[in-house]
């Protein structure tokens, strides 16, 4: 029997960052869960399809745009359940039992992982706990948690849309609360966007864009604040 799961990776111009995302799939590999790795990348200038391709993940091309991206890889994929997952994103060791565990037992239910960033900052913590307070609380995850999710599940509640912005949030609330949980392994992200433009006034800044969206803004208005 093939192994269950098929892990996408949307990526642009991730070579710094996607080495390290890649290997902490490995202890997944060990456990025989995964069926694939693939790489969607929207146009890279530098070296991430080599290095996909030598780590040996599936690179496919697509148009760019995160939620085209992550479109095209589970038309590709070919397990019976996803994990979507940054490629700024490294998992914690832990994460095949985790994963693992929850497909056995919860296949009606998707699944974030908690929130960590690769940061030794005071306020990389207090961010932390805000957003998997908001996950927990609201069934509200950031993109940066990854989404673990069976396919019948995903094609149940439509995917995710093409769209500009906000593609994550659209599927998570079409889940709805009952059914998404947050596992105890850690989805360590990368910290470098909050340590360039500010750790408050970045999350702030995305604050304020996510009570826009959830007042009926456009996601390709969203998009251009975003910008």
């Amino acid at each position: 029997m093939p192994a269950p799961l098929s892990i996408i990776i949307p990526a642009l111009n991730a070579a710094a960052d996607l080495p390290l995302c890649l290997e902490s799939l490995m202890a997944g590999l060990e456990a025989g869960l995964i069926r694939e790795v693939i790489v969607v990348d929207g146009g890279s200038t530098d070296a991430t399809a080599q290095i996909a391709g030598s780590a040996g993940a599936t690179p496919i091309e697509s148009a760019p745009g995160r939620a085209k991206q992550l479109i095209a890889g589970a038309a590709a994929a070919r397990g019976e359940w996803l994990l979507f997952l940054h490629a700024d994103t490294v998992l914690s060791r832990d994460w095949p039992e985790r994963a693992a565990s929850h497909m056995g037992t919860r296949p009606g239910i998707a699944a974030a992982f908690t929130l960590k960033y690769r940061s030794d900052a005071r306020a990389a913590r207090w961010l932390e706990a805000r957003a998997n307070r908001r996950a927990r609380w609201m069934g509200l995850p950031y993109g940066d948690q990854g989404l673990l999710i069976s396919r019948q599940l995903y094609q149940e509640v439509g995917g995710f849309q093409d769209v500009a912005l906000m593609e994550d949030v659209i599927l998570v609330r079409a889940l709805g609360k009952k059914r998404l949980v947050i596992l105890d392994a850690e989805a360590r992200t990368s910290a470098a966007k909050y340590e360039r433009d500010g750790w408050r006034r970045r999350s702030w800044k995305n604050a304020v864009l996510l009570t826009r969206f959830l007042m009926g803004a456009k996601p390709e208005d969203l998009a251009r604040a975003y910008r």
